[in-house]
């Protein structure tokens, strides 16, 4: 659906430059561990508090969407998956920006968001510093509960009141 009429003269090409480009100034200005395999996709390592993340970054030129995946590699033994996937219901209540989810064949939990880039320039370097240190932080907070489901066998409400702390008032 479109609000504004097609302009005739418009070629109904998009304009929007390639975020990836600036994601990898990014990375390259912070000397972190990366690879460009295509001009569509680009992985970067960095260390969070509790682990190393990988963030995957796509560019879908079509739609002008990037999507953007932080993951860390946690293996689930098959008794705790359902108690990993309630736990993940619960973390995703509390977001304001993304969502996570697990891929068991993989190893992998992720915080994934897409930003949706259709009439922009690009991306700004603000924007893309907050989608990592977004996506970071979140992962931080909540991977203590993650443990406590995985390798501490507790349930997804006992492990998210144990691991995130919800300040209330002023200090």
């Amino acid at each position: 659906m479109s609000i504004i009429p097609f302009d005739e003269e418009d070629d109904g090409e998009d304009v929007t430059a390639n975020p990836l480009d600036l994601v990898e100034q990014i990375v390259v200005a912070n000397e972190w561990a990366y690879d460009r395999s295509s001009e569509s996709s680009l992985v970067v390592e960095i260390a969070g508090q509790w682990a190393e993340y990988r963030l995957f970054f796509s560019w879908r030129n079509e739609l002008s969407v990037m999507q953007f995946c932080c993951a860390a590699d946690v293996r689930v033994p098959p008794a705790r998956r359902a108690a990993v996937q309630e736990l993940l219901m619960l973390a995703n209540e509390k977001l304001w920006i993304g969502h996570f989810g697990a891929s068991f064949t993989d190893n992998l939990l992720t915080f994934r968001h897409a930003t949706l880039l259709r009439g922009a320039a690009s991306a700004s370097v603000e924007q893309l510093e907050d989608l990592v240190d977004i996506a970071l932080a979140e992962f931080d907070r909540f991977y203590p509960a993650f443990q406590f489901v995985v390798w501490g066998g507790k349930n997804a409400v006992d492990a998210l009141s144990l691991a995130v702390l919800e300040p209330v008032g002023e200090a």
